[in-house]
């Protein structure tokens, strides 16, 4: 199903609804007023299962508005903790595709200590430094050309912009990052896939959206 906004959804059932949220839609409502996924997704369900009154549904991670991919959202408020504790403990896998400026080695791990500056941007500090918190990502490279690579990423731990900043601090921004890049029409990371324990039936489920593949492809052909 895909609604007015571009919003696939992937799977849902009484306890997670699991969607696409499109490029440079927030997460959640915000100053610009444009429509955020949370709130449209509210009203798909409201609307689809004919719920009076507010609808609950339990916003547990978050995606750079730029940024476009998988996201799973809780449709119970025990679910949404369940699904929290995963985060936390590792249990839920969140793994990236991105286009970067360069070749980098065929496949590495990062590991720096971030911390929030002005303008809401943040940057690689010292572990010592006030505030600062553990970054890790490993990747591997998929691909190659135009002197761009695409690679793809398990983000271990969920900082806000950490693969963005994680890059661009080694010389390699990714393709259209108007923040931490050279700037762009459009930011080249999407979230391919997420792995997660169900919250009631404690099964793992896998996922995944391709729907980055045919512009991740032009950007290393063109």
């Amino acid at each position: 199903m895909r609604g007015n906004y571009g919003v696939e959804i992937l799977y849902e059932d009484n306890h997670l609804l699991v969607a696409v949220k499109p490029p440079n839609m927030p997460t959640q409502a915000d100053s610009s007023g444009d429509m955020d996924i949370l709130t449209y997704l509210k009203g798909y369900v409201k609307e689809a299962y004919g719920k009076p009154g507010a609808v609950y549904l339990g916003l547990v991670h978050r995606l750079d508005r730029p940024a476009a991919g998988v996201m799973v959202f809780a449709r119970t408020s025990k679910a949404a903790e369940r699904l929290s504790r995963q985060i936390q403990n590792g249990a839920f896998q969140k793994t990236y595709r991105a286009v970067v400026e360069g070749v980098p080695d065929d496949a590495g791990t990062f590991t720096d200590y971030l911390v929030k500056g002005e303008g809401n941007l943040s940057r690689v500090a010292r572990a010592d430094t006030p505030g600062a918190k553990r970054a890790v990502l490993h990747y591997r490279m998929l691909d190659h050309g135009n002197n761009r690579s695409l690679v793809e990423i398990d983000l271990v731990t969920g900082r806000p912009h950490q693969i963005r900043v994680q890059f661009a601090s080694r010389g390699m921004p990714l393709v259209g990052d108007a923040r931490y890049g050279s700037g762009g029409r459009q930011l080249a990371l999407y979230a391919t896939g997420i792995s997660l324990i169900h919250p009631t039936k404690q099964e793992r489920m896998d996922f995944v959206s391709d729907g980055c593949e045919n512009r991740f492809n032009r950007l290393l052909r063109g």
